[in-house]
């Protein structure tokens, strides 16, 4: 177990050091600054090929929003990134059914969807 879920946070916080490192903020702005449909789409796209552990999910996250992501855009990117992963689609097809792992993607699916239109008119970004 060690093992299976270690990977995932070192590839995680990896990556959440490189973009600290070497993702100025006027670049994370035009990607991910706004909560518009492409950047949602963007955000989701990022997130389904990132690691698939909450907490790698988190500090990505925290990442994004200090380099100057809309926080909708972030959050998206971190429920699209612990339910749009395409290994734990395997794994749920492998190990439960293929119902299970198309009911993972949809309900992640509905879950952005949702994020996107409600998170909005409750938290502004800056």
């Amino acid at each position: 177990m060690f093992y299976g879920t270690f990977w995932a946070l070192v590839f995680g916080f990896t990556l959440s050091g490189a973009i600290q490192a070497f993702v100025t903020k006027n670049k994370m702005e035009r990607i991910l600054g706004n909560h518009r449909p492409r950047t949602i789409a963007k955000a989701s796209f990022f997130g389904a090929v990132s690691s698939s552990c909450s907490y790698a999910a988190s500090a990505l996250a925290k990442s994004l929003i200090q380099k100057g992501a809309d926080f909708t855009s972030a959050m998206v990117f971190m429920f699209a990134s612990t339910n749009l992963v395409l290994e734990l689609g395997l794994i749920l097809w492998v190990l439960i059914g293929w119902q299970f792992a198309l009911a993972e993607f949809v309900g992640g699916a509905i879950m952005i969807v949702l994020l996107w239109k409600i998170l909005p008119r409750f938290v502004r970004s800056e």
